[in-house]
């Protein structure tokens, strides 16, 4: 995992790619439970001070789990393999916790936009459709496309908003 000093600097570096119509708008919530075992957590991505998704420590049970019921019936596989297996239900489901969100956090604000937005992993994606790089001729390009319609519903919301935000701002 590529480091970062404290989560206020990163959600601040968050912050700042927020396109403009969702600047102040959007925030990003992320805790630490130190005092419990194994320091559980908690992620969140909100507008107007509503929980959009969430990404809890209790998901990662539910992939360990997915994984060991895997594990029964592919005891050969390696753990990336089994986890690629498992993708597709985690990404229906937003089977993420805390920090697969950080991860993908830190793994976006190295990226290009472009990449971020054509990459498999869907926090990522989110990231991006919200970033203030993404221009106006590429939102046009995703809106006339409609690729994401196919997205989990967790994530077209983001990708919806996003356009619909656009939009209003076209007219």
């Amino acid at each position: 995992m590529d480091h970062y000093k404290s989560w206020a600097n990163l959600n601040k570096q968050l912050t700042d790619f927020l396109c403009n119509e969702l600047s102040g708008r959007v925030t990003y919530f992320l805790t630490r439970y130190h005092n419990v075992h194994n320091s559980y957590g908690r992620a969140a991505i909100r507008l107007d001070g509503r929980e959009l998704v969430s990404f809890s420590w209790i998901q990662m049970y539910r992939q360990e789990t997915d994984i060991s019921i895997l594990y029964e019936t592919e005891p050969d596989s390696s753990y990336e393999e089994m986890t690629a297996l498992m993708k597709p239900k985690w990404d229906d489901n937003c089977t993420y916790y805390e920090m697969d969100f950080l991860n993908a956090a830190l793994h976006f604000r190295n990226m290009s936009v472009r990449d971020a937005l054509k990459d498999s992993n869907y926090i990522i994606k989110i990231l991006a459709i919200m970033d203030k790089r993404v221009g106006k001729r590429t939102l046009e390009k995703i809106a006339a496309a409609g690729e994401y319609k196919n997205f989990p519903s967790w994530v077209k919301q983001f990708y919806e908003l996003r356009l619909s935000c656009q939009y209003c701002n076209l007219y």
